[in-house]
């Protein structure tokens, strides 16, 4: 052992120098202690949400033209993708599709992204934390994400359900609907869209949090599961569908009318006059359609979002 000596005390030299093996298991160590950046989650959020609906946006499309004709919904889910590859061709399906990656890009990125820093702000993040905490974590993320996203989604659903072998494109879309419209073109239905937000992210990642804490204690898999983490995605599925279909009837209907022309005033006019001239079941028009897009959608979502985060060090939601 080296010493040295320094004004009359004998002290003890440590090493200069540490094993590669020792700073690699230091380095490991912080980076999985380190809280992740707001930055680093919201991008994990976006890539897991692009990467979903480019599988998922012709169920979306379906949807869409189920809740806006009724020509469409007497046809049903089979009846309508025959119609629509066979008038306008299989890639039709994808109508609408660009807009989509710019909605999830900002609108998920967000809604998902933030639910965890707002978990904290919320009290959520404790352990037993009630599901109202968690319901509010996630809506008010969702209301955060719909602000960003609502432009994105107007020219998604007017080119979802734009008709026609030839696809409309985007910046046609946003030309057409600025020189009518205006920018308030781009935020038809933002009441309606923020409420949608806030009740299906509320829902989803609530519902998702809770199974989680379910599937935990009935079946002894961990949180970092992957059976965990889809029979819970499955569930908060399930529930979104049940509970967020009447607003985004509300919201279809309100960001599909025509460029020049209002034929609602707000998203309570709309959903009045959806009641008494349609019928209130109409709201759930679509609902296997809703479901089928909600269930892949979510699972894959979250499933990719948290493998993600796994890669990234982070613990689970």
């Amino acid at each position: 052992q080296i010493l040295a000596h320094r004004r009359g005390r004998i002290l003890p030299a440590f090493p200069s120098t540490m094993s590669f093996q020792g700073q690699q298991t230091m380095l490991a160590t912080a980076a999985a202690g380190a809280p992740p950046s707001l930055l680093t989650q919201v991008g994990m959020a976006g890539s897991a949400a692009v990467i979903t609906v480019s599988f998922i946006h012709p169920i979306d499309v379906v949807k869409t033209r189920i809740q806006i004709s009724s020509e469409y919904s007497k046809l049903g889910m089979g009846g309508t993708v025959s119609k629509i590859t066979g008038e306008e061709g299989v890639l039709a399906l994808w109508k609408g599709v660009n807009a989509a990656w710019l909605r999830e890009a900002s609108y998920t990125s967000l809604r998902l992204g933030l639910y965890e820093p707002v978990k904290v702000l919320f009290g959520a993040h404790e352990s037993g934390a009630p599901f109202y905490k968690k319901f509010l974590a996630g809506s008010a993320a969702g209301a955060i994400g719909s602000l960003a996203g609502n432009p994105f989604d107007v020219l998604k659903t007017k080119m979802m359900a734009a008709s026609g072998a030839e696809p409309p494109s985007m910046m046609s879309t946003a030309r057409e609907l600025m020189a009518k419209q205006g920018v308030s073109g781009f935020y038809r239905g933002i009441d309606s869209n923020i409420l949608r937000a806030m009740v299906l992210n509320g829902t989803k990642m609530a519902c998702y949090d809770q199974s989680k804490g379910y599937v935990v204690a009935a079946t002894g898999w961990s949180k970092t599961s992957l059976l965990t983490q889809f029979f819970s995605a499955v569930a908060a599925g399930f529930f979104m569908t049940c509970t967020v279909s009447p607003f985004d009837m509300v919201r279809t209907r309100l960001m599909n009318q025509p460029a020049d022309a209002k034929l609602y005033n707000n998203a309570l006019d709309c959903a009045v006059k959806i009641a008494t001239q349609e019928g209130p079941l109409t709201f759930w028009r679509g609902f296997m359609p809703i479901w089928s897009r909600f269930a892949p959608t979510t699972t894959l979502q979250l499933v990719i979002f948290e493998q993600l985060r796994s890669m990234m060090g982070m613990k689970a939601l």
